[in-house]
């Protein structure tokens, strides 16, 4: 038992538990609309797109969170901008600006003293650097984002699985697909100071994927994504503590190895079961 509760016996320990489940909770309920949608590539190239705005707010010293948000933004508008002048898909425009931004970022981000250490906090978080100031602002992004699903559910609901009945339904589905990406946008830009811009990426995406392999229905994909998300966050600092491993990395990690756990087992249960049924048919 000491094992487990030894990582979480000093406060900066505690507050990194409490910031990564927040973020876990935020990253959960907004991935579960990126899995279901489609949307794990535009979901990777906003991770990767906030670097040039974070290290553009070190430069300048401004806050960081603000400069995320307007790099966020400016990738978003260039998205668009690109899938409505050209005849290219909207993957043409994510896959531009995913490296230009990651580029752009890492080039302003070289202009610093500290560039070696300002690349890895930036990139990588620091999980146990986590202040109350952080925890207020995570508990904020993860009620915001509880209470924005609740309240449209349905609309992200009809949008992920048919636009053309969000549209006959009078859901107005442009509407809603802008306010899915301020969501995530949102989300993520208020979680990379505790998991990092590149690792917020497998919670966003590895406890929903895992858990739409376990139940089907959406509100029981983002519960069980949820908790997976927050177990993740708990066994990471665990893992990261005994193996002195980077906690953020480790938290990353955890989610997308327990997403090939179940896919095995779900596949090994499937193959039992097709050759069961096929033995009791002969």
């Amino acid at each position: 038992m000491e094992w487990l509760t030894e990582p979480f016996e000093l406060a900066f320990q505690q507050r990194a538990l409490i910031g990564g489940s927040l973020a876990a909770i935020a990253l959960a309920l907004v991935g579960t609309w990126v899995v279901i949608r489609g949307m794990t590539f535009l979901g990777d190239a906003l991770v990767h797109g906030v670097v040039p705005g974070i290290a553009l707010a070190i430069l300048l010293d401004f806050n960081v969170l603000a400069g995320a948000a307007i790099a966020a933004a400016v990738m978003i508008f260039g998205i668009s901008l690109v899938h409505r002048q050209t005849t290219f898909s909207e993957d043409t425009g994510i896959g531009l600006l995913f490296v230009g931004m990651l580029g752009l970022g890492v080039i302003l981000i070289s202009r610093t003293a500290s560039y070696t250490g300002s690349l890895t906090a930036i990139l990588f978080g620091d999980a146990l650097g986590v202040t109350s100031s952080d925890i207020v602002i995570l508990t904020i992004v993860a009620v915001i984002t509880l209470v924005v699903s609740v309240l449209l559910y349905r609309p992200f609901l009809v949008l992920a699985f048919n636009e053309q009945k969000a549209r006959l339904l009078g859901l107005k589905p442009r509407l809603a697909h802008g306010a899915m990406l301020v969501l995530i946008t949102f989300v993520i830009v208020g979680s990379f100071q505790t998991v990092g811009t590149l690792l917020v990426f497998g919670l966003l995406v590895g406890p929903p994927a895992t858990a739409a392999l376990i139940v089907r229905r959406v509100p029981a994909i983002m519960a069980t994504a949820t908790l997976i998300s927050v177990l993740s966050v708990a066994v990471g600092l665990i893992i990261s503590f005994h193996a002195n491993t980077s906690g953020s990395a480790t938290m990353a990690v955890v989610p997308i190895v327990l997403f090939f756990i179940v896919l095995t087992v779900r596949s090994v249960v499937e193959r039992t079961r097709r050759a069961s049924v096929a033995a009791s048919a002969g």
